[in-house]
């Protein structure tokens, strides 16, 4: 019963129409929930959470850090998997999905890199060290602009998704390098001390305002997509009938 239920959602969710319908519903509780959540987290991180008693309140920035690196791999390996159903199944709403995860994992890539390095500085001495952790989030860094760039050079759009599903389906494997390099090789970058499975080793002052934080960073990435999906869906689907009844309608 489970299963059919999901192979049902899966099949709904694949139609671009259904997709547009459901985002509709969604997204006016969502985007406020997920505003509330971030700005709750990143305000109780910043101005209530206790100073570390080693690095002081510079180890602050931790609250926009980890949640912009968090989402980035999660985004990167949610467009890997819409990679391998658009290049495997050729689904119209995967290729959709590939092209409007990719700008935000790109930003919050980008947002990792640059809080690490301003982290790095008083933690470590440096801005940068090529260790495995910093580099292979480069790479991740490069290979979200590979995925945005063949989209954008590549006219079909269905050749261009799946050149850049292809793309992303390799790139899981830095996703997995980046994840698991502080524990491969020794490295400037500190150990995980919050863990999903297992015991954190985080302070719990700390580390709910962190949760919080990065569970309405992730919220937002939801929000992102499914506007920047609904663009797309109504670029690709402007000739169909549903469409023109939508605009007809005047967007409802």
């Amino acid at each position: 019963m489970l299963w059919k239920t999901i192979k049902r959602g899966y099949h709904q969710l694949g139609s671009p129409r259904y997709f547009y319908r459901f985002s509709s519903a969604v997204l006016p509780w969502l985007t406020p929930i997920a505003l509330i959540t971030f700005v709750v987290g990143i305000v109780w991180g910043l101005a209530f959470a206790p100073p570390d008693y080693q690095q002081g309140n510079s180890y602050r920035i931790i609250y926009i850090h980890v949640p912009a690196s968090s989402g980035a791999l999660m985004g990167y390996v949610a467009m890997g998997i819409a990679g391998m159903v658009a290049v495997v199944w050729r689904m119209k709403m995967a290729e959709i999905m590939i092209k409007a995860i990719a700008p935000f994992g790109a930003a919050l890539t980008a947002i990792s890199l640059v809080t690490g390095a301003l982290w790095g500085k008083p933690t470590w001495g440096t801005y940068w060290q090529w260790d495995a952790r910093m580099t292979s989030m480069l790479i991740l860094l490069f290979m979200y602009i590979g995925v945005i760039a063949l989209q954008n050079a590549i006219r079909d759009p269905r050749q261009a998704a799946r050149a850049a599903g292809l793309l992303a389906m390799v790139g899981v494997i830095n996703v997995v390098i980046v994840k698991y390099s502080v524990e491969w090789v020794n490295t400037l970058h500190q150990g995980s001390t919050l863990k999903l499975v297992g015991e954190s080793t985080i302070n719990p002052a700390m580390k709910y305002p962190l949760l919080i934080s990065m569970l309405g960073t992730w919220l937002l990435y939801a929000v992102n997509v499914m506007v920047r999906a609904r663009t797309e869906i109504l670029s690709r689907e402007r000739r169909s009938g549903w469409v023109k009844q939508l605009v007809a309608a005047g967007g409802r």
